[in-house]
Formats: structure tokens, C-alpha cells, sequence
């Protein structure tokens, strides 16, 4: 597997802790929280299946912004060689 030299940033892994203790937030929103949360401060990719989950949702306009810039985080963690 090829080496990931993204890493999501303080800010982001913070967003991703306050979604997951929101307990309102969406499945989708949690989901995308976790993965980002997960990679946070390592060299972990994406999944295939959660890169098209986020990737879907970036082109809807069904979504908050916070939750945009989750699936943002997400997709910049995947394998670029998909």
C-alpha cells in the first residue's frame, strides 16, 4: 500500500470529536467523523466505500458545511492511485 503523507489537522480531528458527541448528528455526518478522527495523526487511507460516501456527498447540497468539510478531510485521505 502506497505510504499517505496527508494528515488531517488538529482542527479537523476536533470537528470530528464534537460530531461524534452531538447527539442529533447524522449517521452519515458520525460515520465521516469516525473515519476522519481515525486517521487523525497517522498515515491510515481512506476506504474505497467511505471515499464514495464522502466523495457522493460533496456533490449534494443536502449538507451542512460541517459535515462538507468532514467528507473534504475524508477524500484528501484516500488512495490517490483510485
Amino acid at each position: 500500500m502506497a505510504k499517505n503523507i496527508n494528515k488531517n489537522s488538529q482542527r479537523v480531528a476536533s470537528s470530528a470529536s464534537k460530531t461524534l458527541r452531538i447527539l442529533t448528528a447524522s449517521k452519515t455526518a458520525k460515520s465521516l467523523a469516525g473515519s476522519a478522527l481515525s486517521q487523525s495523526g497517522t498515515q491510515k487511507q481512506t476506504g474505497a466505500s467511505m471515499e464514495a460516501k464522502a466523495s457522493k456527498l460533496l456533490s449534494s447540497g443536502r449538507y451542512a458545511p460541517s459535515t462538507k468539510a468532514l467528507a473534504k478531510s475524508v477524500v484528501s485521505q484516500s488512495n490517490k492511485k483510485r
